[in-house]
């Protein structure tokens, strides 16, 4: 599976943005798919992820109530709504997909990554 994520760019406090993530490959729907964060100086944490039939998701609290994912199986697609952005969201965004249907919040439980996409946040 190959990832491309998109739709990162800059943005004031109290924006919005959604970011995308184009997976190459027939068994996209499979595949449980999380978005994790890296900020400067930091290391990549969590942010949340969705089952593979997009019915399940689950969030780090720093984003609860204002990031949603969603998926389009038909599409190949996984997104990331992002709502009320502040400073502190600031980071570039990864995407990333795992062969299992037990969720992690760990970045290496993670088979497939995507390239990342910068979000700056200004305030």
């Amino acid at each position: 599976v190959q990832l491309q994520a998109s739709g990162g760019g800059l943005v004031q406090a109290g924006g919005s943005l959604r970011l995308s993530c184009a997976a190459s490959g027939s068994t996209f729907s499979r595949y449980i798919m999380a978005w994790f964060r890296q900020a400067p100086g930091k290391e990549r944490e969590f942010v949340g992820y969705i089952n593979s039939g997009g019915s399940r998701t689950s969030y780090a609290d720093s984003v609860k109530g204002r990031f949603t994912i969603s998926r389009d199986n038909a599409e190949n697609t996984v997104y990331l709504q992002m709502n009320t952005l502040k400073p502190e969201d600031t980071a570039v965004y990864y995407c990333a997909a795992r062969r299992s249907v037990v969720f992690s919040t760990n970045e290496g439980g993670y088979d497939y990554w995507g390239q990342g996409t910068q979000v700056t946040v200004s305030s």
